[in-house]
């Protein structure tokens, strides 16, 4: 895919959520159950992490979008291996220091969960968005064919 297609505002909080949910789904049960702390207590930081997370997503592929449509590149894989790193670096400046306070704990240590996290959402983030600008290309041509369908019969 050289060019994006373009996405509304809705998509693109449709797409934010559908990322966030799954991602809460599997990490707040695994970081409660590694760091031995209550379900709730690590439910709530991961919810806060996913506010941070969302807001950053629909900004930062709002603007990797852009980016593409005045670059030119192609959506292979070393497009979509720096738009997963340059998604996280943002996500540290924040969540780190969210973190140590949250957890009570230093900005080392709330550093090196954070890297834990990353080592997860970097193949996450990688996969979450080549599977859904595969499926998305997909509905988009199934929605073209059907509306060419019907100019036809209509002609």
């Amino acid at each position: 895919m050289t060019q994006p297609l373009p996405r509304s505002l809705r998509e693109r909080i449709g797409h934010a959520l559908a990322f966030e949910t799954i991602a809460v789904l599997i990490c707040a049960p695994t970081m409660a159950w590694f760091m031995d702390k209550p379900l709730l207590h690590l439910g709530v930081l991961t919810l806060m992490f996913s506010t941070v997370a969302m807001l950053w997503n629909m900004l930062f592929n709002y603007l990797f979008d852009r980016a593409q449509s005045r670059l030119g590149f192609e959506r292979g894989l070393w497009a979509r291996v720096s738009h997963a790193l340059l998604f996280e670096v943002g996500l540290i400046i924040v969540l780190v220091p969210l973190a140590a306070w949250w957890l009570s704990i230093g900005l080392l240590e709330a550093l090196l969960l954070d890297i834990v996290l990353i080592l997860f959402f970097l193949p996450y983030t990688l996969a979450f968005n080549w599977i859904y600008d595969v499926l998305r290309a997909r509905w988009v041509a199934r929605r073209e064919a059907q509306a060419a369908a019907v100019i036809c019969r209509g002609a």
